[in-house]
């Protein structure tokens, strides 16, 4: 896959980002390991953690 570099940094990332604010809550364990290796399998490198978008913070 090809990437692009990350603003003004060395870091290149895919054009793709892995969302993962389900993980957790929504994702079991075992789905979100599968979903991040078929990712990594497919080349994606840029990972999204945030996880205030769709359930409020404890």
């Amino acid at each position: 896959m090809n990437k692009v570099q990350l603003g003004s940094s060395d870091l290149h990332v895919t054009p793709i980002c892995l969302g993962t604010m389900t993980f957790g809550e929504q994702v079991d364990e075992a789905t979100a390991h599968a979903i991040l290796d078929r990712s990594l399998e497919r080349g994606i490198n840029f990972l999204d953690t945030a996880e205030m978008y769709s359930v409020p913070a404890r």
